[in-house]
């Protein structure tokens, strides 16, 4: 589903952090997202290569909130930028903590040790001279490295990949509706419709597009410019710190002139096809789940689907967003 390839790098002998950066240096890109194996921060990676964009920063590390930071490195943030890093300051009260989420630009390579630990070594020289961005984050983290936070691991990483989702109709919700928008050129996102996908994004729900695209059916384009569109979109929103978790369309029309696609289908709303094959595929959570439509057949395709339906009809998206369909964010133990 994720297309995701996965190649492993293994140093001749253990190097630490910095060396076994350096030996998969030929590996990587010239901006990198950087992972600690033993921890897991919810953070938006796009926001974060955003903040290492416009800090002009080497490095800009993920930032977690905690109560008592006990056996981790901390840092103090200035205008987007970590001032100091380390455990030699008294940390007994809450303070920001790395959580193993780093976007790093190769310019870290001409200072990583052929031995030795990004964290002791290369993230407080960094701190010092001020390149060195940071990105404060309330979202889910967990840390495996003491036995007991091992054992909750097991429980609580499946417990937190299944989780609400918010089904955006396309036209009429995310761009204008100018009828069979099939095309770069006539695209138009609606006001507020970026922020409002990021603003999903960061509250920890899957975000997707449900979209009929009967214009397939009718000759008006092919599917090829669907997926074109729908890449373009995804750009666009990359550079807003956004992101869609999938792209669903039904091509289908029994009015449709081309005969291939000259046919009824359970994926066009306000048949639930679509809504169904996502929950199939990804783990959601029903409950926590809503469709933002513009149509009565959006409305229609969310009941049937067993999700809350949220008929948009105009204004800022990302204000409709955080009035209609996210709940308010509750006090939350932030240990």
């Amino acid at each position: 589903r994720l297309g995701l390839n996965l190649s492993v790098s293994i140093e001749p002998a253990a190097a630490g952090t910095g060396g076994a950066l350096r030996h998969a240096g030929d590996m990587l890109a010239d901006r990198f997202i950087l992972l600690n194996g033993d921890t897991w921060l919810e953070i938006n990676y796009h926001a974060l290569l955003a903040q290492l964009d416009a800090t002009g920063a080497v490095a800009a590390l993920g930032l977690r909130p905690v109560d008592r930071p006990d056996r981790y490195d901390t840092a103090v943030l200035d205008d987007g930028l970590i001032r100091d890093f380390g455990r030699e300051r008294p940390t007994s009260s809450l303070a920001l903590i790395n959580g193993g989420v780093a976007a790093c630009t190769r310019a870290l390579f001409d200072l990583l040790p052929d031995t030795g630990s990004i964290e002791a070594l290369v993230w407080p020289k960094l701190a010092r001279e001020g390149r060195l961005a940071g990105l404060v984050t309330d979202g889910f983290f967990l840390d495996i490295g003491v036995p007991e936070a091992f054992e909750r691991a097991q429980q609580a990483i499946p417990a937190r990949h299944r989780r609400g989702a918010v089904f955006f109709d396309r036209d009429g919700v995310l761009n204008i509706d100018r009828g069979y928008v099939g095309s770069i050129d006539r695209f138009e996102w609606l006001d507020g419709a970026r922020e409002a996908v990021k603003l999903v994004n960061e509250s920890g729900r899957y975000a997707f597009v449900v979209t009929n695209q009967a214009g397939v059916a009718k000759g008006h384009y092919g599917e090829a410019d669907v997926q074109a569109l729908h890449a373009h979109m995804q750009r666009e929103l990359n550079a807003a710190g956004a992101h869609i978790d999938d792209f669903r369309y039904c091509p289908y029309h029994l009015a449709g002139s081309v005969a291939e696609y000259a046919r009824h289908s359970d994926c066009r709303k306000p048949e639930p096809g679509m809504l169904v094959e996502l929950m199939r595929d990804w783990p959601v959570d029903v409950g926590d789940s809503v469709m933002i439509g513009d149509k009565a057949s959006d409305m229609a395709a969310a009941r049937a689907a067993g999700v809350r339906g949220a008929l948009f009809s105009g204004g800022p998206l990302k204000a409709f967003v955080r009035s209609q369909v996210l709940p308010k964010k509750e006090t939350q133990c932030r240990r």
